[in-house]
């Protein structure tokens, strides 16, 4: 076994190697850019070696800075993570011919199906179903529409080397095609250095389902079962799970042996993951493999027990694996929500800054639940422009489906994030909706149920009583801190704008009973934990634990309970009367502005003042955390200023074109 790894990568996943490492006995180093100088994972690794500037292309992607560091440091082995160099076959014959070994596949399985184009001719030769498509590649914006409209509309352009979600579109006309097939060759040879493109035809209403392999060096290959990762915007997932509530056990084993067939045809000999894509009707086809680890393995692990890392490790040092398919089972479900940096109010696009608050759910068992946080990062911790905008991967195990989904509700209400935007709002309302919560999915799920994006969810009754029973506690105890003698107990809770009468009393010294008047119901909150200054509300309302996010403003406070975020403020019934005549605030009327919707880079303005423009013509392409954001002109008009040109950097709601 080796005594000490590099680790040729960042952020969460890094600190999940070292975690496996640590267990193992298992010395650790950790190359780092300037942008990860004193992170999470820094501080963790035994040693550490900074290689570079903070862009990837100036650090994590230099093959001699990771060679350098490797002989530096004395390390025997090299463990990539995901993303950067994972999936590089130079690499990782380079470290072959150092002596030094590669924690994943042989070189000759990741050329054979790290790339697209070539692992689909492959998976067709070994006869694994695969969805129909061209191929070769593609040169030229006419090439590719004559190619599409043989295939067939609706069909999605993708990058050879691609990963992440990364350099993908859907065309579904010519128009489409020929936008997106120069915006993709332009991430990709961003992101991947590799602008090469093909084209498959777009399964509608699909589901992404993948198969979990690992094999070693002795010809044993297994699989860890299936994933759906059908919850993705896009083309990035977000929620995954495992087993696939989709699957019976026919499917499920019919997928997992084309899999292992393919993965023993390359003779793979480490973790890796076949992607399909399949029907509503369980038909299913061959996407892709991914000859890695997965950023979603763990759900793989709470559901198996197997930790993947340390099996990477020991398939890399010549170990036989210690159990065969008979001995591996399914036990329970798990779910893995993604918390990203990013605002899903404005789209979903990447927000970058400090994190200022950052409260973590418990990890371990918690009854009916059991919590993993997967994170690279901590409180006061910079997310930067230059990576990926991942805070966290938040999983949780239960016994059903629906015990994991209740879980995971719990585990995001008790998450708090400040300074950045970020996803959790979301996460808590997809776990919330029925649809998920039944098990029919599809990769357009965000768009079909969010079509005019993600605004918060209206309070339903359970989110009103949390927020009214949270409202009317911190206002007893601020009452109480203050000294008011007023000895008050009918009130009315506005929620936003909306009132409800509530008569105040104590059952004993811990718990408040909350008559809701006009409902003639009683509520009954206990175990309270809240003081000024925490930003996270507990108590039990009647006998369901809840946690709710809160913060003073002006006139009351600010309450988020899961998806829904409202205005709360306890008034008197005069004051609530004088309230109510106030006028309501009207935003201001941005519709003459093209507006930056992030913090990035201005790759072009394709207009000027005096131009006439039409609804849904390109006006500036903004880049940031290596996508690229197509703005377009949502009504026709005519250009009355431009307030930024290529290579400028902008802020979020930074001015870029102004209509007349």
């Amino acid at each position: 076994m080796f005594s000490k790894i590099l680790i040729a990568n960042r952020g969460e996943i890094a600190v999940r190697i070292i975690k496996t490492c640590r267990r193992m006995g298992i010395k650790t180093v950790l190359v780092h850019s300037d942008a990860d100088t004193g992170s999470l994972a820094y501080e963790m690794a035994d040693e550490t070696v900074h290689i570079g500037p903070s862009p990837a292309a100036q650090s994590y992607l230099l093959q001699d800075k990771i060679v350098d560091a490797v002989r530096q440091t004395g390390a025997e082995a090299v463990h990539p993570g995901f993303g950067f160099l994972s999936e590089n076959p130079v690499f990782a014959r380079r470290l072959e011919a150092e002596g030094i070994a590669f924690i994943g596949p042989n070189p000759h399985a990741i050329e054979a199906m790290g790339d697209k184009i070539t692992s689909k001719k492959f998976a067709a030769e070994a006869g694994v179903s695969t969805v129909p498509g061209h191929m070769g590649l593609i040169e030229t914006t006419e090439e590719a529409v004559k190619i599409a409209r043989e295939i067939g509309y609706p069909v999605m352009i993708k990058a050879s080397a691609g990963g992440g979600g990364k350099g993908i579109r859907v065309a579904e006309s010519d128009a489409d095609m020929a936008e997106g097939f120069a915006a993709v060759k332009a991430e990709a040879l961003t992101a991947f250095g590799d602008d090469r493109v093909f084209l498959e035809k777009f399964i509608v209403n699909p589901r992404h389902i993948e198969i979990q392999v690992l094999g070693d060096k002795h010809g044993n290959i297994v699989s860890l079962f299936d994933r759906e990762c059908s919850i993705q915007r896009r083309n990035q997932k977000v929620i995954e799970e495992a087993p696939s509530p989709l699957l019976d056990e026919a499917t499920r084993k019919k997928m997992g042996d084309q899999a292992v067939a393919l993965a023993r045809a390359v003779n793979y000999d480490s973790a890796g993951t076949v992607e399909f894509v399949a029907g509503q009707d369980r038909s299913f086809y061959f996407l892709e493999m991914n000859t890695r680890l997965q950023v979603e393995h763990p759900v793989t692990e709470l559901i198996t027990g197997v930790d993947l890392v340390e099996q990477m490790i020991r398939s890399a040092a010549g170990e036989t694996m210690a159990f065969g398919q008979d001995d591996l089972k399914i036990n329970g479900w798990a779910i893995e929500s993604r918390i990203y940096a990013e605002d899903p109010y404005r789209g979903f696009l990447p927000s970058i800054g400090r994190l200022v608050r950052y409260e973590q759910p418990e990890e371990g068992d918690q009854g009916d639940y059991t919590v993993r946080n997967d994170t690279g990062v901590r409180e006061g911790d910079e997310i930067s422009m230059f990576y990926d905008p991942m805070i966290a991967k938040l999983c949780t195990w239960g016994e059903t489906r629906i015990a994991a989904v209740d879980g995971m509700a719990r585990a995001l209400e008790d998450t708090h994030l400040a300074g950045v935007g970020h996803n959790v709002p979301f996460l808590a309302a997809v776990m919330d909706q029925e649809r998920f919560r039944s098990g029919a999915l599809s990769t357009s799920y965000i768009k079909d149920e969010f079509p005019e994006g993600f605004h918060g969810v209206p309070a339903g009754a359970l989110q009103k009583d949390v927020m009214v029973a949270t409202a009317v506690a911190m206002n007893e105890i601020l009452s109480d801190q203050a000294g008011d003698t007023s000895q008050r107990t009918d009130w009315i809770v506005l929620i936003d704008r909306e009132p409800i009468g509530v008569t105040v009393g104590y059952d004993d010294e811990e718990a408040l009973t909350l008559e809701l008047v006009e409902e003639d119901r009683v509520l009954q909150l206990s175990d309270i934990d809240w003081r000024p200054g925490l930003a996270q509300f507990r108590g039990v309302l009647d006998d369901e634990a809840f946690t709710a996010e809160v913060k003073r403003v002006p006139g009351g406070f600010e309450i988020r309970s899961r998806a829904t975020k409202a205005r709360v403020r306890v008034l008197s019934p005069h004051h609530a009367e004088l309230f109510a005549r106030l006028p309501e605030k009207v935003a201001a009327d941005t519709s003459k502005l093209i507006q930056s919707p992030m913090p990035g880079l201005v790759v072009s303005i394709a207009v000027e003042p005096g131009q006439s423009v039409k609804t849904g013509e390109t006006v500036a392409i903004i880049e940031a955390m290596k996508m690229q954001n197509i703005m377009k002109a949502e009504r026709d008009g005519v250009v009355k200023s431009v307030g930024a040109k290529a290579g400028d950097p902008v802020a979020a709601d930074d001015v870029l074109v102004e209509f007349e």
